[in-house]
């Protein structure tokens, strides 16, 4: 058996370790493009940031721009999700490239069974392979080896291309982008890419890593773009900040655990005026937080 099998055997072990069974899915609408659910996808976490797998739906209140909802759909199992995993592959990340590619490598081999993906790279240029979303793992990890370097970073466009591949996709959908600096030549701006997110209901996570590297005349230390922070808040998804590259493979590997182990939570809403309304998530038992999309856009009647 190779070196790349065993890791992936591995991975599936953990993987099916650190999360419950993945339960049959239960037939409840999802709010999307009209439909009757607002479903929201929530991590939560100890005070020592450890995830907490065994809450009830009475552990949580859900409010609607301030307003308490009935909680209509709780769920505790894992669903399949369709990713896109998107490095930067700019001419600052060519030192530690092989270490990001590695912690890529610890996400999509702790990819289960019905969870799909397709990686790419950004640069002065954006691609995204291979076609279509696939849960092959080793043809996955075989992609991350084609991805081509470039210049300058084009961070929100990549997220944007991200979020195009992704619309016609049912289902729970999310985006894990890396970086190590600065937006430098992208055509859209953070906030539309962020407005483009909370209307089709896309989870952003982001990665935003520190590196020095030499810019042909002196050493520099790059700075993740703040965008980053607000990309993953407002969606749901997590925001983690490095300043060491081996860190990536843990936190490649706590991000896909985060995904495999959220709640579902869903309530009927009961205002349909088209409008951005607020979303919050609140836990009953102290000594806990819970992370959530922070918005959403409500149905409008024909």
């Amino acid at each position: 058996m190779s070196t790349r099998s065993l890791l992936l055997a591995a991975g599936v072990v953990l993987a099916m370790s650190a999360v419950p069974l993945i339960g049959q899915d239960q037939e409840q609408p999802l709010f999307r493009s009209g439909t009757e659910l607002v479903d929201l996808f929530v991590t939560v976490t100890d005070g020592n940031g450890r995830l907490v797998p065994d809450l009830t739906r009475e552990d949580f209140t859900v409010f609607d721009d301030g307003n308490p909802q009935e909680i209509v759909l709780f769920e505790n199992t894992v669903r399949p999700i369709t990713v896109v995993v998107m490095l930067d592959t700019s001419i600052s990340t060519t030192n530690v490239m092989d270490r990001i590619m590695g912690g890529a490598e610890q996400f999509l081999i702790r990819m289960l069974p019905g969870d799909r993906a397709r990686v790419g790279a950004f640069n002065d240029k954006i691609e995204i392979v291979p076609p279509e979303f696939i849960g092959d793992r080793d043809l996955l990890i075989g992609e991350l080896d084609g991805l081509d370097f470039g210049n300058d970073t084009r961070l929100h466009d990549a997220v944007a291309a991200s979020l195009n591949s992704l619309q016609d996709i049912e289902g729970r959908r999310v985006i894990l982008v890396l970086t190590d600096g600065q937006d430098s030549a992208s055509r859209i701006g953070w906030r539309d890419v962020l407005r483009q997110a909370v209307a089709e209901e896309v989870m952003i996570y982001s990665i935003g890593l520190e590196v020095e590297y030499f810019d042909g005349a002196r050493n520099r230390r790059t700075s993740p773009d703040r965008s980053l922070r607000r990309l993953a808040e407002e969606t749901g998804g997590g925001y983690f900040e490095l300043r060491e590259t081996d860190e990536l493979g843990a936190t490649f590997t706590r991000v896909s655990q985060e995904l495999h182990s959220q709640y579902v939570l869903g309530f009927t809403p009961t205002v349909r005026d088209g409008e951005t309304h607020e979303l919050a998530v609140r836990l009953k038992q102290r000594g806990m937080s819970a992370r959530a999309r922070r918005s959403y856009v409500a149905p409008s009647d024909p």
